[in-house]
């Protein structure tokens, strides 16, 4: 269907002792890109938590790394849903630099569990429908 869009910024904390982006700032741009995906399909994390007693959990991360970005290099991340399954989603990334170049790619694997028995739970109609407006089959 579509894919989320966008923009982060490389910040002097950012880079490590090559001069590049450190690779720790991948996983915090996943997270972001995980919760701005859930915002855009309208179930923010707290909501899952809060009223419906659900998190989402990571089972697997994957990073390609082909490129480096540098302080204060402009970051296009793409984000969507690649698999869905009843518990679980995959959400693929891709990290473009100014040049529109791909400079990484990365896949996670999360799990939907029930806070009180902590065991993996179907995700309801309602949310189906809302992941599935970002799936996307390449």
């Amino acid at each position: 269907m579509k894919k989320l869009v966008y923009e982060e910024k490389v910040y002097t904390y950012q880079i490590d002792i090559v001069g590049h982006v450190n690779n720790i700032i991948y996983i915090q741009w996943l997270e972001n890109g995980r919760v701005r995906l859930l915002e855009a399909m309208g179930i923010p994390v707290t909501d899952l938590t809060k009223t419906e007693g659900i998190v989402p959990i990571l089972t697997e991360t994957n990073i390609l790394y082909k490129k480096p970005f540098f302080i204060y290099n402009s970051v296009r991340i793409e984000t969507w849903v690649s698999k869905l399954n009843n518990a679980s989603a995959i959400l693929e990334f891709r990290f473009y630099n100014e040049k529109d170049e791909l400079c990484a790619s990365a896949w996670q694997k999360g799990l939907f569990i029930n806070m009180a028995t902590m065991k993996p739970t179907r995700l309801s109609d309602k949310h189906r429908e809302a992941f599935e407006k970002y799936l996307v089959n390449e």
